[in-house]
């Protein structure tokens, strides 16, 4: 089940502009740690930074609060598993909204997807419920009962 759709598109030369004009007070201020370490390494930087905050702006539009009640920039993460393949970690408010738009029964699944073609950075977030299998958590419960 679908619980959330957001998408943006970013000028990378505005992103370009801002890391020129504000440096890394705007830097610290929107990315995280992870993010700011793989964007640093690009020779492009301004495209890396630019597909980040469209995925940021992407996903407060999916928690359906933009970036507002509660919801931070730094609480928004571009991450990348070993595959390369991009999604998102929500910390702070954004995983309390999160939570809160989670049906029960249901655990959270953030799809992510960029691309840059200059002078433009895109993003699009799915966010999405799947059903918890009962077995697996009961099996989980069981193992842990076990341990104790």
């Amino acid at each position: 089940m679908i619980i959330g759709i957001g998408s943006d598109l970013t000028d990378i030369r505005r992103i370009a502009n801002t890391l020129e004009r504000f440096g890394e007070r705007f830097v610290q201020r929107i990315y995280t740690e992870t993010e700011q370490a793989r964007s640093e390494r690009r020779a492009d930087r301004a495209s890396s930074y630019a597909k980040r905050f469209a995925a940021k702006e992407a996903c407060a539009k999916a928690l359906g609060t933009g970036l507002r009640r509660g919801v931070f920039w730094r609480d928004m993460g571009v991450v990348n598993a070993r595959s390369g393949q991009p999604t998102m970690v929500l910390t702070g408010g954004a995983a309390e909204r999160l939570a809160a738009m989670t049906p029960a029964g249901r655990r959270p699944v953030i799809h992510l997807s960029l691309t840059d073609d200059f002078p433009y950075a895109q993003a699009f977030v799915v966010i999405e419920a799947l059903e918890v299998d009962a077995s697996v958590v009961l099996g989980r419960l069981e193992g842990d009962a076990a341990r104790a």
